[in-house]
Order: C-alpha cells, then structure tokens, then sequence
C-alpha cells in the first residue's frame, strides 16, 4: 500500500513557487518503508511505499518504464495475479517477483482505459503516458482506496489523501457547502449522497469503480464495470451449492493472506468474522503463522442493559470460536478511559472531515492502533458480509413466500423456524404480517433528525436533491430482493465505508481487507436462488451450512440472540458530561455554527436530555445529535 500524489502543469515546467517540495514533504510524513519522487518539466509523481505484500519489497514507485514511456504511482494489492499473469503470458520465472504496480501497466499496455475491468483487489493508480501526454487513474470497485484531485485552468494534482493538497499554489481550504449540507441534513449514518465532492469546494474525488482521464487540460471522469452478475447461477443440488461457495470464499480468504507480516483479523462473536477467522487460521497453520485476532468488549465496570435477545459483550462467543478453530491468539480490548469525546479530533483530522458513526469509532482506531503495535500488515474484516455471505433474514424470505401465495413451503419454513427459535407459529405469522402490511401509524419521522440550520437548508436546496434519495427522510422502500442490488450499487455508502477504512490505513501503516467484499464472491452470492440463502428454518443458511465442522454450533446456528457492539459509548462518556455540556454551550454562541447547525434543535436536546445521562440512553436520538454536532462543530473550528 502507498500514499501516492502528483501534479501536472500545463502551460509551463513547474517551478518551486508552485509548492511541490512542500506537498511532496507533507506526503512524506506518513508512516512507510520509502519515498520517491519521478519528473519531468511539466509532471511530477510522488508515492511513500508502505509494504505489505512479499513483493511489494521489490517496488519503487513511482516506476518509470522506459521502453513503453510509462509511469505509474500506485496504491495497490492484486488479488487475481495469477490469472493476470496468464493473460499477459508473464513469463513463470518472473511471476513471484513483479510487483503489483508493473501487473497494472503490462495490464494498461494490452487493455488500455479497460484496464479496471480485469482487476480484482484494492486499488488506486494513476498512469502517466509521456508519448501521448495523457494522464489516467482508477479506482477500484468497491472504493477500497482513496484518490483526490483539484483541477484548474493550468493544473492537475492529486493525492491520497487530502490535507497535502493545500500546500499547493492556487488550492484553499474552503467549506464545501453542498457537502456539509447532505452531512447535517442526512438522518442515517450516511455523510453524503454526492460521491465527487469532498469537504472541501476546491478538492474532488474520483467516486469508486471509476477512471478519469487527462488530455491537453481536459477531464474526462467515467464509470467502469458492475457488481452485478451477468447471468443467473443454478446448480443441480444444496451440496454443489455449498461447494462452490467454499472454493470461491476460500479463494478470497487466501488472497487477502499474502503478507511477509502478522495476520490480524476483527473478531466478533457472529457469523462473518467468524467465517473469515476460521477459514484464515487452517490457511494461516500451512503457513507456521497464527491469526492474530482483536476483539472489542466493554469495559468492565459496564452493566449491560440490552434486551435478553442482545448481548453487547461478545467475549463468550469469541471465545467459542477462539477454541473451536484454533491457531487464534485472542486479544480482548475494552479501551479503558477512551470514549467516543475523547477520540473526536483525532478522526476528524484521519477522516479529513466530519463522521457520524461515533459509538463505534473510538474502539475501531483503538483496534486499528494495537493490531499495529503488534506488526500486523493485514487486518482481515468480515464488514460487508451483511450483504454478500451471510445475507438472507428468514422474515423477509417467508414474506415473500407470503406474498406468492407459496403456504406449504410457508408452513414447513415457519414451523422449522419456530423450533429453532423456540417460539409459536402465531408469533413468527405476526411478524410476517406486519412486514407484509405494515399497519398504519404516526406521521414518519427520522430516526435522527436532521440538525441543519433552516436557512441554510433553503439556500443550498439539499432537501430537494436528497428527496431523490432514501435517505431516512421517509418511509423505506425497502424491499428484501433488491437489498443486496441497493447496497453493491450505492457508490455513496461504498465510498464512505471504504474511505474510512482506507484513512485509517494510511495513518498506521496496516491494510484493512474486507473477505466479504471480493468482486468474485459478491457475483457469486448474487447469481444463485435466494432458497439458498433461507432453509429448513435457517436464516443466513448457506454461511451456517459452508461453516458446518469451521464454527462451533454456539456460533454457528445461533439464531436467538445477536451482539450489538458499542452499546457503553454512553457509559463511558459519563465522566466527561460536564466538559460536554460546557462544549455545547459554547457552540451554541457561536456565530460561525449558528450558519450552519440548528442551534433551536441543540438547544432544545440539551433540555431533553438534561444534565445527568445512563447508559441505557445509548439510542437515545436528542444525545446523537447533540454528539453530531459536537462533531461538526469540532471540524468548522479546525477550518479556521
């Protein structure tokens, strides 16, 4: 992996007032393993390398290619080289040793702006065509990476990360006010439905699964590719299905493996990191390595108020895992006098903007930053698995059975469910009707309402653009077929849970590699029947089935009870309350905020709320917003 940065000038050379020696030193400053730079009069190419794989070793980025007249900056892991070497007829005596860099230009000199299409893994490249002074760059499919750009009549730069880019000439640290607008207005976790802007008016972004490409001062910026399945999958039995998915889950695990470092993955006690954990740690053994796992639990003190069917410490479960599976060395973190308060500043300036998900992202960085301490290269994540391996709730299965009128199988999937669950038939029918025909109740209002300030709302008409969108603004137009298809095709959500993995990279020197999210596995989930997916009473049944003798049956078909992490953050903001409220009143005079932020509704949630908090207001929507603001009110101050 790399931090890779460069600029282009097109009316002239480049000269030192233009600012590059202090963009390439602020590039230099990340955590890596070597730093170069490549120019000629008019381009200049930067990348601080942080290896990672066995062959990265080997790489010095920029690469110039003297026979092709090509360079390339890369930031990059190839999971398919192997059938890459095949098409590009690499020699085998050379195939261990090339670099993921020079795959992607032999790659570029066959396919040209195809080039996207034939890879697989986590990428962002730029390429730089001497002979045609053209400049191209990509970005993988599921925004594994990042890439910024800021483009003017007479300059090109791009970079990594963002921050760099104002030590160019002519580039302002200026409030994107679309951006910040979809942040305050969007109810859900979600920061923005635009996936060129950033928070800045004068950086972009290159959304994910596409390309841009650069000639004689003009920007051609262009999708690439699907997630989506060419053609259905039908298979003659429940066996092959089951056999098939392990070959191409196996396939995934073992690509993201490829590290001379530890191998780290985030366990949990459900099925996706499990999955990953236990197919890892057999590879990992081959190998005379152990699967180095970090685990988040509450703190000790934390009395846990979930419902009986919630856990929110998942350590028995880990454990059962840790011991079924073997070669796992468990680390058990629970962060003490770290909270979401004290973490604030520091994810404000990783993530280089305002975030949302604040109950989770302290232990998130704090997981991140000991699986460094230990040397990991690799931090193996089951993220994304929700939508691709363990996809498939029984509920909205037998909804639909409802739906077509399809009551035997109704009856045998209900009936086998109810003794799972240990549950009558009259209570699971319940649950069906009410998805099927939701009564009718209250006027829709958002989990979280929107915190913007009205004025502002009206002047950037953000309520227009995102009543396009589903948002959380109304109703859901959920629907359990077309989940999957919504999820893999929202570049937004893609960008913004990839981009916060990728920050955090840059800034520790680790690779988060989500096995859930491999291009080959997504494809294969998607083509074959949904009755795969829920059986004899299952939900998420072909993981359930394909992890059969890899999960303990603790994990493994658990159905009655699930863990919800972070369920303390109230907890263990308790102590600091009062530094909080103090805060809030301070952004609450605040003439800068009061443009931007709904001071009426933090006024009115501080009320709400008042000045002693539990832990059990963990969902509590008037503490999100007040948290929320807080957030944004931390990232205007840092703009001055």
């Amino acid at each position: 992996m790399s931090v890779i940065a460069g600029v282009i000038q097109f009316d002239r050379s480049l000269h030192p007032t233009d600012g590059t020696a202090a963009f390439m030193e602020a590039v230099q400053q990340f955590p890596g393993n070597g730093f170069e730079t490549w120019e000629d009069a008019s381009v200049l190419l930067g990348c601080r390398s942080q290896w990672i794989t066995p062959e990265s070793v080997y790489e010095r980025l920029p690469y110039w290619d003297e026979q092709s007249g090509l360079a390339i900056t890369a930031d990059a892991i190839i999971d398919n080289r192997w059938q890459l070497f095949e098409q590009l007829e690499v020699v085998r005596d050379r195939r261990s040793t090339m670099t993921d860099s020079e795959l992607i230009l032999l790659a570029y000199l066959k396919w040209g702006p195809e080039t996207p299409r034939y890879l697989i893994g986590d990428f962002a490249f730029v390429i730089w065509d001497a002979s045609r002074k053209l400049l191209y760059g990509a970005r993988d499919q599921l925004a594994s990476r990042t890439l910024y750009y800021y483009l003017s009549s007479n300059q090109f730069s791009f970079c990594s990360v963002i921050h760099p880019l104002f030590n160019l000439a002519g580039i302002d640290k200026r409030l994107c006010d679309e951006r910040f607008a979809e942040f305050l207005a969007i109810p859900t976790l979600l920061d923005a439905v635009d996936v060129h802007t950033t928070y800045y008016a004068d950086v972009l972004q290159l959304p994910p699964a596409h390309t841009f490409t650069l000639q004689e001062g003009k920007l051609t910026v262009a999708k690439y590719g699907s997630l989506m399945p060419e053609k259905s999958l039908t298979l003659s039995s429940d066996d092959e299905y089951v056999e098939a998915f392990q070959e191409i889950f196996q396939e995934s695990v073992r690509s993201r493996l490829r590290t001379f470092k530890q191998v780290g993955v985030t366990l949990s006690g459900g099925l996706d990191s499990g999955s990953v954990s236990g197919f890892a740690a057999g590879m990992l053994s081959q190998e005379g390595k152990s699967l180095q796992a970090f685990s988040y639990i509450p703190e000790r003190d934390f009395k846990d108020w979930t419902p009986r069917n919630m856990f929110s410490d998942e350590s028995p479960y880990i454990q059962s895992i840790v011991d079924y599976v073997g070669n796992i060395k468990a680390n058990f973190l629970d962060f003490p006098r770290i909270s979401p308060f004290t973490e604030i500043d520091e994810w404000i300036d990783s993530l280089e903007g305002p975030f949302k998900n604040f109950e989770n992202a302290f232990w998130v960085k704090g997981i991140h930053e000991e699986a460094a301490r230990q040397g990991v290269g690799v931090l193996l994540t089951g993220a994304r698995g929700n939508y691709s391996i363990s996809w498939g709730s029984a509920i909205g299965y037998y909804s639909l059975l409802l739906k077509k009128l399809q009551w035997l199988q109704l009856y045998r999937e209900i009936t086998k469910y109810g003794r799972q669950l240990g549950t009558g038939r009259k209570r699971i029918v319940r649950a069906i009707r009410q998805q099927v025909f939701p009564e009718k109740a209250a006027p829709f209002q958002p989990g979280v309402p929107p915190i913007i300030q009205p004025d502002f709302a009206r002047s950037s008409g953000v309520f227009e653009k995102l009543s396009q969108y589903d948002v959380g603004l109304k109703e859901s137009t959920y629907q359990m077929l077309g989940e999957r298809e919504d999820y893999f095709s929202n570049q937004a959500v893609l960008s913004m849970q990839g981009t916060i993995s990728a920050k955090s990279s840059y800034r520790l020197g680790i690779w988060e590699r989500d096995v859930t999210s491999d291009v080959r596995l997504i494809k294969f989930c998607l083509s074959i029947p949904v009755e795969q997916f829920v059986k004899d009473g299952f939900g998420r049944s072909l993981i359930r089935r394909a992890t059969k003798n890899i999960l303990p049956d603790k994990v493994r078909l658990n159905q009655r009870t699930r863990g919800v992490q972070g369920m303390d953050w109230v907890h263990r903001i308790i102590p600091r309350w009062p530094s909080i409220e103090e805060e809030l009143r301070t952004l609450c005079r605040d003439e800068q905020t009061s443009r931007y932020l709904n001071l009426t509704q933090v006024k009115e949630s501080m009320s709400k709320v008042g000045s002693s908090i539990k832990p059990e207001q963990a969902d509590d929507p008037h503490l999100k917003i007040l948290m929320r603001s807080l957030i944004a009110y931390r990232f205007l101050k840092r703009l001055q």
